[in-house]
């Protein structure tokens, strides 16, 4: 791990620092905007953005992060010091890690590729990207 292959983005931490995190940027399965309630409620945001990296191909180089059930078969992480979203887990998505893409220490260079949950989507906000549109979690649900 630590390579430049893929994104290039290789490590990511949270706001103090103390969690830390770096994975093999070949093994990105994804990366995507989510519009759900559940992940605005857990980043207090309008929106957050996330990227799927296969499990056994990144690993926790820092503090380990807390762990909160938010729902059945989700498990959401995040520092416990400074309380920054780290990470996603969900048994709809077995064999992969979703980590938030504003934790990377390269966001600049990352480029997502679709929207999820787009019929939750706030009404407030107005985005003019040409990516793809999904009306719930699936890329097979297009609007």
């Amino acid at each position: 791990m630590g390579g430049e292959a893929g994104m290039g983005e290789t490590t990511g931490r949270c706001l103090c620092g103390a969690v830390r995190y770096e994975f093999d940027a070949a093994r990105v399965l994804w990366r995507g905007h989510c519009h759900c309630e559940s992940c605005r409620r857990g980043c207090s945001a309008p929106m957050t953005t996330f990227f799927g990296v296969a499990d056994g191909h990144w690993r926790w180089t820092g503090a380990a992060p807390r762990l909160f059930r938010s729902s059945p078969g989700v498990e959401r992480r995040f520092c416990g010091d400074c309380g920054a979203p780290m990470a996603f887990n969900s048994e709809k998505a077995p064999g992969e890690t979703h980590f938030y893409a504003a934790s990377l220490d390269a966001p600049e260079a990352f480029r997502p590729g679709f929207h999820v949950f787009w019929r939750e989507k706030l009404p407030w906000l107005h985005l003019n990207d040409e990516l793809p549109r999904h009306s719930g979690g699936s890329i097979d649900e297009t609007d």
